[in-house]
Order: structure tokens, then sequence, then C-alpha cells
């Protein structure tokens, strides 16, 4: 069982379901790009806007032991398509553990305010 000081507050499983969100609308256009063009380097605009998420994700998952292997896109040698999705897939397995990490056997999030993950 997680130490109940360790547990994410509500506030911060809300900010980490919007992130979640983003990053799976991200991966899902960056795998059409990938299919049709792997080797094709984004844009500078691209780059941008993905790293503003990946930003976020990286600073909420600071904690966590997978956060050393979270790299940002590079905004100097632009990254291929298949680059990104490598890169964002790494994220989205960081996501996926601190995820099964806080929660209960009910399937829902431990928290601060609910440390058994119990349903309402």
């Amino acid at each position: 069982m997680t130490k109940k000081r360790e547990l994410p507050t509500n506030a911060e499983i809300v900010n980490f379901e919007m992130l979640n969100e983003l990053a799976e609308s991200i991966y899902v256009e960056m795998k059409e790009f990938s299919k049709k063009k792997p080797d094709d380097a984004l844009n500078a605009f691209k780059v941008k806007n993905v790293n503003r998420v990946l930003t976020q994700l990286k600073q909420f998952l600071k904690n966590e032991p997978t956060v050393e292997f979270l790299d940002l896109l590079d905004t100097e040698i632009l990254p291929s398509n298949s680059d990104a999705i490598l890169i964002i897939g790494q994220f989205k397995a960081s996501m996926d553990n601190y995820r099964n990490k806080y929660t209960s056997r009910y399937r829902r999030w431990t928290t601060i305010e609910n440390p058994e993950g119990k349903p309402n």
C-alpha cells in the first residue's frame, strides 16, 4: 500500500487526466504522420506544441522513477515522425505506470482524499 503522504491529490488527478487526453491526441496524430511518412521531419511549430504538453507531463511525473527516461523533442535537430512517436510512447508508458501505481483494485484513483480508492 502506498503511504498516504505519497498519494496524489484529487486536483493532481484532474490535471493528470487533462494532460493524458492531450498526450493521447498527440500520439494518435503523430502515429498517422508516422505511417504515411515516418522519416519526414516535424516542423518547428509541431515540435513547440508537442513539447508544451510533454514539458508539463515531465514536471507532473518528476518524482516518478521513469522520469529519467523522458526526453523532450529536440528543437534544433527536428525529429522525424517515427522519432517523435518513440518519445511520446515513452511518456505514455510512464503515464500508464503512474495510473497503475495510484489506482485501487476498484480501478479508482487512490488519493489523499480517498486513500482506499473506494467507489463513492
